[in-house]
């Protein structure tokens, strides 16, 4: 049997949400041994100036004996998010009207602080060297 051909049969049922630029896949595969284990994989895609994109994707593979604690403690951080935030969305970024600057305030902050180390050197001209 070739790889392709496992591939094909490890993969026993799927789902796939899609999330703005992400995307999550939900796969329940099947070992050698004949028992399931479930993968997630987060793909985001990235877009280049030239218009060109590619993926990262990254993959957690859950075995059935980490399924409870997996999932209990999963249940108690989206609680303890929405308690917290509440369920409304407050991030600009996800906001109908979002448009992005040239400047996220990262790079804002960044150049504050740029601004503010160069102002302890002494501007000097060539011609006096």
């Amino acid at each position: 049997m070739s790889d392709k051909d496992f591939v094909e049969k490890d993969e026993i049922f799927s789902k796939v949400l899609r999330a703005g630029r992400r995307t999550y896949f939900f796969d329940v595969r099947g070992t050698k041994a004949g028992d399931y284990y479930l993968t997630i994989t987060e793909s985001k895609k990235f877009t280049h100036d030239d218009g060109s994109y590619h993926y990262k994707k990254h993959k957690i593979y859950l075995y059935k004996e980490d399924f409870s604690a997996f999932q209990e403690n999963l249940t108690e951080m989206i609680d303890y998010i929405i308690n917290e935030k509440g369920e409304e969305v407050i991030s600009e970024r996800h906001q109908k009207d979002f448009k992005k600057d040239s400047f996220s305030d990262d790079q804002d902050e960044n150049q504050e602080e740029v601004s503010v180390a160069t102002e302890k050197f002494t501007d000097i001209s060539f011609d006096d060297i």
